[in-house]
């Protein structure tokens, strides 16, 4: 503290006395110093401000000097600071550098916070941004206001691209007195609707973090913001409201139609358009397979067609492998380092090349031709004296066992050939049973799902190991007890418990590539696991009411959910972020199933009404309806290969074969449209009716499967064929590698017509 200003200061570097009178000078001295005085004046300043700012440090007095640092920084033309009489907050001074930080601590607290009052809370960004800019451009500080233009303008590029274009040209005090945009925020209160739920959650943090800008936004807050208390529940862009208003054109509520600053064009608020945004891209191409399996599979099938070349007209394994594979990720299909699996093993390597040769032997469905649906066969299996208990039912993937969900809580699995289930308990080496129960949910069981399975080789390509099995080694289950249980189908015991969900899991469903799952509950939660974690991954919020189906994309990278009563909305997920990127509205009953096509680009989608709605994926449309199915229920969807044909089994005792492709033009020259605008074609070019009248199944469909109610109902001609069942409702439908349909269902001897 000892250092000593200039002599020209007239006074050392830490003294404040009265500089003792100087000698009369000539004008012509004076005049020829002055300049130099102005210079010695501003070096003068600055030593002094390092050395008050060197005293502070030293004491530990940080905040003090924080505070005179940003002073120092908003100085006049004379070296003082600058005189905030004409700022908008006369009576409290804030430094100038308080508003960015206030911003970026409060946003911060917002990205991070809840997802469910994510939408409400930053309503509030907008006017804080706009209120501190002004601010700071009303007390000169244009350094300052400069920076929180530049680091924040990107969260309201896409809603205020105007406003944002006009607060930019205002970049002097002077603007802010002339510019029609800063008068109509400054000479009015912007109004901001909030949930009363939310209220006293969002000032007592503000009140918490006054130190990290808490005071400032308070103050924004209370001198120019209105905050209205709505009472009603959160809402996000995605909420059943939200969806409902939208669909009429209608904004949100009367609360959000005064949010903003009145008589401005847009209001500031919460804009219509701008609610759903189903515009992100997305990458729906097949996942990249891991290069060293690549390897190994191309040199076994190269192996494998020189021991057993293909028949005449048939491509060869790696030829088909080749053709059927990605090794790279392109503008399509999505890395395959976004999701972490496990290494790849000898089973995988088998069940590769089984795959591929499933893939170029199968029953090859080309489509409907002049009217003429191909031939898919239906193989049904019925289940006798379950008495009403059994809930769902999934058969394996190599078509050797089928298993059952109880109300009674347990699980039973059959083998499907009769054969003995095999056990690696050495108790149970030389028992010889065909079926065996699985006892551990407490509640009804609402899902079951088998592991990745096929049939094996006929030969051991690991000549000096066991040949590696490749049948089904696990089962999922989930349970209206809110547990999730993966059981061993070689010891026949419960291997883990998954708990999370908060009530009873829905639904549930392997990832394509195994190792993860996802599951739906009544917590209006979807959650994506993997085996080797008892907790989730991912928890997705997002719907308004209980989840009632989930499914995964083919390449694994996204999951889809339905979401029941109320909210009857279809969401899509992206796994790596967790974001909801599609949404598909147009309900209006129960959604009963969901499936996406082998190809990737089709969703579709079932409800109790009998309706089945097809979904461009890509750019979240609708495609077309397909009616046919009887009241009660369309419990399980199933694509062919070729993603050309689609399978529903339901609660009206049949199975039904739909073209995915639209009818041709020839096949409705009479169409009507129903009260969403679907085009209902009718009157099938060999449907057998007069044109007009409701078509029938294009085979047999069952006595009175054409009505329901008393009503005819409406049957649209893209619908092949119809398999009708006795007294059995189908509950699970299954299009195998190979292109044949699998049917489960219960015999009820007491059903008859109540579903149809």
């Amino acid at each position: 503290m000892s250092n000593t200003a200039p002599p020209s200061a007239g006074a050392s570097g830490n003294s404040f006395t009265t500089p003792q009178p100087q000698p009369s000078a000539t004008p012509t001295a004076v005049a020829s110093t002055s300049a130099g005085t102005s210079t010695t004046t501003a070096t003068s300043n600055q030593n002094l401000n390092q050395i008050v700012t060197d005293y502070l440090l030293k004491k530990g007095y940080k905040r003090t000097e924080e505070i005179f640092r940003q002073e120092v920084k908003d100085l006049d033309e004379t070296g003082k600071p600058r005189d905030h009489n004409e700022s908008v907050n006369a009576n409290k001074f804030f430094p100038a550098g308080k508003y960015l930080k206030a911003f970026k601590h409060f946003a911060h607290w917002i990205d991070n916070g809840v997802e469910l009052y994510k939408f409400e809370l930053e309503k509030i960004l907008w006017p804080l941004f706009v209120y501190s800019y002004l601010r700071l451009i009303t007390q000169a500080s244009y350094a300052h206001a400069r920076e929180l233009l530049e680091k924040v303008r990107y969260r309201f590029e896409k809603t205020h691209p105007d406003e944002l274009h006009e607060l930019s040209s205002i970049s002097l005090s002077y603007h802010v007195r002339e510019s029609t945009l800063a008068k109509a925020y400054l000479e009015n209160r912007y109004v901001i609707p909030i949930s009363k739920s939310l209220i006293g959650r969002l000032f007592h943090v503000l009140e918490r973090d006054s130190d990290q800008g808490g005071a400032v936004i308070l103050d924004i807050i209370q001198e120019h913001c209105r905050v209205d208390a709505v009472d009603r529940g959160p809402i996000e862009p995605f909420s059943f409201e939200a969806i409902y208003r939208r669909a009429r054109q209608q904004d949100l509520d009367e609360a959000d139609i005064q949010e903003g600053i009145p008589g401005l064009p847009n209001r500031g608020g919460l804009a219509n358009r701008n609610i759903l945004d189903n515009t992100a891209i997305l990458k729906l191409g097949p996942l990249p397979v891991d290069k060293e399996l690549y390897g190994d599979v191309l040199a076994e099938l190269a192996e494998e067609d020189r021991l057993h070349p293909p028949r005449e007209g048939l491509p060869t394994l790696v030829q088909e492998y080749n053709a059927l594979v990605k090794t790279e990720a392109d503008a399509v299909s999505p890395p395959r380092t976004d999701i972490p699996y496990p290494p790849s093993r000898a089973r995988d390597v088998v069940m590769e090349m089984q795959k591929v040769r499933e893939n170029r032997d199968r029953f090859r469905i080309e489509g409907r031709t002049g009217g003429v649906g191909p031939g898919v066969s239906v193989c049904m299996f019925t289940f006798h004296n379950h008495l009403g208990s059994f809930t769902c039912i999934d058969f394996s993937k190599d078509q050797e066992l089928v298993a059952v969900g109880t109300t009674e809580s347990y699980i039973r699995v059959w083998s499907v050939n009769g054969k003995a289930l095999k056990s690696r308990l050495p108790p149970e080496k030389d028992l010889k049973v065909n079926n065996r129960k699985l006892i551990g949910h407490s509640a009804p069981v609402y899902t079951v799902a088998f592991s990745d399975a096929i049939a094996n080789m006929d030969r051991n390509i690991y000549e000096s190991e066991t040949q590696p099995e490749t049948n089904s080694k696990c089962l999922l289950s989930c349970s209206a007890d809110g547990q999730v249980r993966l059981w061993s189908l070689e010891v026949w015991a419960c291997l883990c418990i998954y708990k999370g969900h908060d009530g009873p899991v829905q639904s549930l469903s392997w990832s394509p590539h195994g190792h993860y799952f996802v599951t739906g509950g009544w917590d209006k939660t979807v959650r994506i696991w993997s085996q080797d974690h008892a907790s989730a991954h991912r928890l997705l919020v997002g719907h308004d009411t209980a989840i009632s189906a989930v499914a995964w994309h083919p390449n694994g990278t996204y999951v889809f959910s339905a979401s029941d009563e109320s909210d009857k909305s279809i969401r899509m997920w992206s796994v790596t972020t967790g974001d909801c990127v599609r949404l598909f509205t147009g309900h209006t009953e129960y959604i009963s199933a969901l499936e996406c096509a082998p190809n990737g680009a089709i969703l579709a989608s079932a409800d109790i009404g009998g309706n089945i709605f097809l979904w461009d994926i890509a750019k979240a449309t609708r495609i077309k309806r397909c009616r046919g199915h009887g009241r009660g229920g369309i419990w399980s969807l199933s694509f062919s290969v070729e993603s050309n044909v689609l399978v529903s089994g339901g609660q009206d005792n049949t199975v039904r074969v739909w073209d995915v492709d639209m009818p041709a033009e020839g096949s409705r020259p009479v169409a009507q449209q129903d009260g969403d605008g679907t085009i209902i074609a009718v009157g099938g070019q060999n449907d057998g009716k007069q044109t007009g009248q409701p078509a029938q199944p294009a085979s047999g469909a069952a006595g009175g499967a054409g009505k329901r109610k008393g009503k005819d109902v409406m049957i649209t001609p893209d619908q092949i064929s119809a398999f009708p069942t006795k007294k059995t409702p189908v509950l699970k439908v299954q299009f195998t590698r190979m292109n044949l349909v699998l049917a489960g269902g219960c015999y009820h001897p007491d059903l008859q017509e109540t579903a149809r």
